[in-house]
């Protein structure tokens, strides 16, 4: 791929994908210029002791379908089609390896993610591997991470401070931004009840989770071809 300047990288189980990830994403871009950013699920996330309720196909469809269209954003099937758990370090490091630096990548994530750092695999090495871009969730305020975190306060900054060039050390941005109060969880939960929604995922991923039923029991059986002939408007 293309090497952007600053590379913006949202990971996560997406199962599904929904407003609050693209908004949280376009947070980050408008506060820190981010080139690019690419939203990743991931094959075997770490943290979730149940695994993804969609399979690997449908959780990079629906992803695809959420950001076509918005400026800056793309789908990555990098943590997909790579073998084992998907670390988080690992997944920076497979980018190293293609050509970009720790400091043109922006990982961007969640207050209530990044509270959890110390616990993450390969802490605290993985920070170094880029610079992190924390965003704050409703009830969840970035900049109270100061008192939560005092370990890692002198790596903390705002997006007032980005790097023009190649920095010594990454560094953690906190950005405040309104994002949607939604979550994978309750989306499934909506959807094994029959009930609505609306306006909490992007409109094309709705109509994927309809046409294939997921998340209401069966629905992630839906064969690869069948999924992959509607993407690609053949049925």
């Amino acid at each position: 791929m293309s090497v952007a300047v600053r590379l913006g990288i949202l990971g996560g189980t997406l199962d599904p994908v929904h407003v609050g990830h693209v908004e949280t994403a376009l947070a980050a871009r408008d506060a820190l210029a981010l080139d690019r950013i690419l939203l990743l699920p991931s094959r075997v996330p770490p943290h979730r002791p149940i695994q993804p309720a969609a399979s690997a196909f449908h959780r990079f469809a629906m992803t695809a379908l959420a950001v076509n269209g918005v400026d800056g954003l793309a789908a990555s099937d990098v943590e997909l089609t790579a073998p084992g758990t998907s670390y988080t370090a690992g997944t920076l490091e497979r980018f190293h390896a293609s050509g970009v630096a720790a400091w043109q990548i922006f990982f961007i994530l969640g207050v209530d993610a990044f509270a959890e750092i110390e616990t993450w695999h390969r802490y605290p090495t993985v920070l170094g591997l880029a610079n992190f871009v924390v965003v704050s969730r409703p009830g969840h305020d970035a900049a109270r991470l100061v008192q939560r975190l005092p370990a890692l306060a002198p790596r903390f900054t705002t997006p007032a401070a980005v790097p023009a060039t190649d920095l010594p050390d990454t560094r953690i941005y906190l950005v405040s931004a309104a994002t949607p109060d939604v979550s994978s969880t309750d989306i499934r939960n909506r959807l094994r009840s029959s009930g609505s929604i609306a306006g909490l995922v992007p409109e094309a991923v709705e109509q994927h989770i309809r046409q294939h039923a997921l998340y209401c029991g069966g629905g992630s059986s839906t064969s690869l071809r069948t999924a992959a002939d509607h993407l690609h408007g053949q049925n």
